[in-house]
């Protein structure tokens, strides 16, 4: 059988278990509904809505086909997020991608998912959030100018730290942390909506007249312009990474989707119909920054709410995608396709504190190599990659196994539509026209696939690391835990 047992017993650990004999560490479950929610739409709603819009134009050419991108990426992320929500319901464990390539397709493809996972597109996407809170952060204190890319840098470096401090206290601080950050970019949302509608209704609708003039039509084009759009939806799979901390995952899993994804979906829309009452095309297309310059012609004086706005927004996005990121590393680790001390968790915090530790090394790193277009080109081509691979095992299981157990069905159009999309996007802008970034990613699996043999399948270990773990274990005051998957 292909489909792997879905209660395995914990990978053994040496002498370097530190609870041996005693009652095993569990992360706790304190993810309820409104967290899920927070932890979704205020994953979703970071740096996208105020970054691409500008790029989703430029793609497309014009409004009316740039809206229309919009939403279609909004009923994808739900099509998608609903496909997630019923592989949730049958296997029950943290780990999102990764849990359900390994329990599906078996070791292998799941060591390559974790390998590129944990240490590109993770830290990729946390970079590139926080790259963008660093822009609009220091914007108030250069007007006039680009803020210094060290100056932007440095922040950037700044705040995945005091993230990696908040996740490693307690999880029910970073949830905290996670709920006041989505109120605050809701109401910030919400501004700039009745701000349009109110642009609208005094007759400023010229940036719709010949709504369609102009649309792009070459694959590649609209592949890209897709990919900026999703960056602004991703975070969808959020809740998938933290399975294990959900109370009552069967409910609060599909429900939390179906509330925060069309939220989100309906807010985008509003608030590019406002970006463009308030700019014309070409005033767009031309703006760094979207949303300050829509502050700029809006609201005049007040137009620092907008920074300010922008800065809490993407701050919280960015602790969402660290809160799920962390996550990957730490159940990796758990399963042996990572070094043992990242599946370790706080003896007393019960955070996965070392694999958070991991991401944030990671995604510094990133930061200081990298700029906000290419990482998102980068991140969403390998990111929907294993999107498609994930969805390809719910329809295996649809079709094979239709007897496992599982409180919530999604019906098998929807996968098979995600499925075709996430072909296309990847294959779309490798056929057209071919990025940089892109072809970096073949020589980086190929190293994982020479990685796997040795390490994983033939677990040709120096003898040193176990000293290491050691020392790294009294020294972070972490021991090993146990998986909770009923």
């Amino acid at each position: 059988s292909t489909m792997r047992e879905m209660k395995t017993t914990d990978p053994p650990h040496s002498s370097t278990d530190l609870s041996e004999g005693k009652e095993k560490l569990r992360l706790k479950q304190e993810v309820g509904l409104i967290s899920g929610v927070s932890l979704i739409a205020g994953t979703m709603i970071g740096s996208g809505i105020f970054m691409s819009p500008e790029w989703v134009l430029h793609h497309m050419g014009n409004p009316a086909s740039s809206l229309l991108i919009w939403a279609a990426c909004g009923l994808l992320a739900m099509f998608g997020a609903l496909s997630y929500a019923e592989l949730g319901t049958i296997i029950k464990e943290s780990g999102g991608e990764y849990i359900y390539i390994l329990r599906i397709f078996g070791s292998f493809p799941a060591f390559l998912f974790a390998y590129t996972s944990v240490i590109l597109v993770r830290p990729a996407g946390l970079a590139a959030v926080c790259l963008s809170f660093a822009e609009y952060a220091v914007a108030p204190f250069y007007p006039g100018c680009s803020p210094p890319q060290v100056v932007v840098k440095c922040t950037a470096a700044a705040c995945i730290l005091l993230l990696t401090i908040i996740n490693c206290l307690n999880v029910r601080l970073a949830t905290s942390v996670m709920n006041i950050f989505t109120a605050a970019k809701l109401l910030a949302l919400l501004v700039i909506v009745v701000g349009g509608l109110v642009l609208l209704a005094k007759g400023q609708t010229q940036s719709f007249q010949n709504g369609f003039q102009g649309t792009t039509v070459g694959i590649g084009a609209v592949g890209v312009a897709f990919y900026q759009g999703l960056w602004s939806y991703d975070g969808w799979n959020n809740l998938n990474y933290v399975t294990e901390e959900l109370k009552k995952p069967e409910v609060t899993l599909p429900r939390a989707v179906m509330i925060a994804i069309p939220l989100v979906t309906c807010l985008y829309l509003l608030v590019n119909v406002s970006y463009l009452a308030a700019m014309t095309p070409s005033e767009l297309l031309s703006s760094g920054a979207v949303a300050v310059t829509w502050g700029d012609k809006v609201l005049g004086s007040w137009a620092w709410l907008i920074s300010l706005s922008v800065a809490l927004s993407t701050f919280g996005s960015s602790n969402g995608t660290f809160f799920s990121g962390g996550r990957v590393c730490y159940i990796a680790a758990r399963e042996g396709h990572m070094p043992d001390i990242l599946s370790m968790a706080h003896v007393r915090r019960l955070t996965p504190s070392p694999a958070l530790m991991f991401t944030s090394m990671m995604s510094l790193i990133m930061i200081i190599s990298g700029n906000f277009t290419s990482i998102v080109n980068f991140f969403s081509f390998i990111a929907w990659l294993f999107y498609g691979m994930t969805i390809s095992g719910l329809l295996y299981l649809k079709i094979k196994k239709p007897e496992l157990p599982r409180s919530y069905k999604v019906p098998i159009i929807i996968p098979i539509i995600v499925l075709m999309a996430a072909v296309y996007l990847v294959l779309a802008p490798i056929i057209d026209q071919p990025q940089t970034e892109i072809l970096y990613i073949i020589p980086f699996i190929v190293s994982g696939i020479i990685l796997y043999f040795p390490l994983v399948r033939f677990k040709c270990h120096p003898r040193f690391l176990q000293s290491v773990t050691l020392h790294l274990q009294l020294f972070l005051e972490v021991a090993p835990t146990t998986k909770d998957a009923d």
